[in-house]
């Protein structure tokens, strides 16, 4: 194998395809990152083809490489233009390559390899990696069959927004998961930790106009791959059916990256009967001074205790700390339909949410102290449905 390649292009190939190497390996080879110079294991070709498009379209498998990491869970594949003088393939420690390539000056880079050795040369630089064997590392599972696709900002600003509410326990796998739902040119990202749920709606553009499909989404890889995937203007999305190929799998392919992950088993919570269909009162606040606020507030706030929002007409009094305790008090103007009404929160739950909706204003909607509140940005025109919300329990306040 021998390949020139533009030391940036191969730092950010490399990098990306790091992400995917498992901390603890359960078998060695899967450290490695998989090297493929030239025409051999081209992958499918539609993938292919979907690459040279992102990258001006006139390059040929054989003057591509490929780079691989998987780790029984997650796949990720990116393809990049190089001049290849050999073709052929190698498998080397994927965080070394990482911590190389991160490292090498600004200058062309060679590839090349000799007998079990990987020779990089940079400028002066010159490192030799040791190989795995190639023949031990497990095949890349198939991209399932492509859905449609949606504009990759769009679907990183959505995930991002859905994936903050996801819980942390992998004892409940279920919890850790994005629920994915897509019905005709709609798509539904929701997730919970019991805390509180998060809800996006976004359009897309599926392959057939009746397709309707459900997932549940590792939320740390849907998060990732999401924010990875902005180089090209589209992010494909692709659905294994059921005892088809890639089933059990979802993948998403753009700008020369693709990325595979299995699904989470389980039933997830019926998160529509969650959200109130009515409400007591709505309160306004500008959102940036809401968010200032609530940060110091919370200064004084011991580990698990509650923020308190007593809402009254024209303005909001922000409270945390008691008794013996240091305190603190603020007051905010905002607007209130509705009844006053005290209610609390856990302060970082609630920035979570107030980071999240996008808004210069914060619509705050509740029933009761005790019910859930819903956090809202304000709909550009009046009467429409915000296409994110932010469902957060309060904190019962005691006495």
């Amino acid at each position: 194998m021998k390949f020139r390649i533009d030391r940036d292009a191969l730092a950010d190939a490399v990098a990306w395809t790091a992400r995917t190497l498992p901390v603890r390996p359960p078998v060695p080879v899967l450290a490695g990152m998989h090297i493929v110079a030239g025409g051999e294991d081209s992958g499918d070709s539609a993938s292919a083809a979907a690459a040279s498009a992102g990258h001006g379209g006139s390059a040929s498998n054989a003057d591509r490489l490929k780079l691989s990491a998987f780790d029984y869970e997650v796949s990720a594949q990116v393809s990049t233009d190089i001049d290849v003088e050999e073709a052929g393939t190698a498998l080397v420690s994927g965080r070394l390559l990482a911590e190389i390539s991160r490292s090498l000056p600004p200058h062309p880079v060679e590839v090349t390899t000799d007998g079990a050795k990987v020779m990089l040369r940079c400028g002066s630089a010159k490192f030799t990696l040791l190989t795995m064997p190639v023949e031990d590392y497990p095949t890349l599972p198939e991209m399932p069959p492509a859905a449609g696709s949606v504009g990759s900002d769009e679907f990183a600003a959505a995930v991002s927004q859905v994936a903050i509410a996801a819980g942390k326990d992998d004892t409940i796998p279920m919890l850790t998961g994005v629920r994915v739902e897509i019905e005709g040119e709609t798509v539904t990202l929701a997730s919970t930790d019991r805390y509180r749920l998060a809800v996006r709606e976004l359009h897309w553009k599926p392959e057939r106009p009746d397709f309707s499909a459900v997932a549940l989404v590792p939320a740390r890889t849907l998060a990732d791959t999401a924010k990875s995937l902005t180089a090209g203007a589209e992010v494909s999305i692709a659905l294994g059916g059921a005892g088809g190929t890639g089933e059990g799998m979802i993948g998403f392919e753009g700008g020369g990256r693709r990325t595979t992950s299995r699904l989470l088993d389980g039933d997830f919570v019926k998160y529509r009967s969650l959200l109130p269909s009515e409400y007591a009162g709505l309160a306004e606040i500008q959102t940036a001074q809401f968010i200032e606020a609530v940060k110091r507030v919370s200064l004084v706030a011991e580990r698990n205790t509650p923020v308190r929002l007593s809402f009254s007409q024209g303005e909001v009094v922000l409270e945390a700390g008691t008794g013996d305790e240091a305190q603190a008090v603020e007051a905010l103007e905002a607007s209130l339909e509705g009844e006053d009404i005290d209610i609390a929160f856990n302060p970082a739950f609630l920035l979570d949410g107030l980071s999240a909706i996008g808004s210069d204003v914060a619509r705050l909607s509740f029933t009761t102290p005790t019910k859930p509140a819903v956090l809202t940005g304000k709909p550009p025109q009046e009467g429409e449905n915000p296409n994110y919300r932010y469902l957060i329990m309060p904190v019962r306040l005691s006495g």
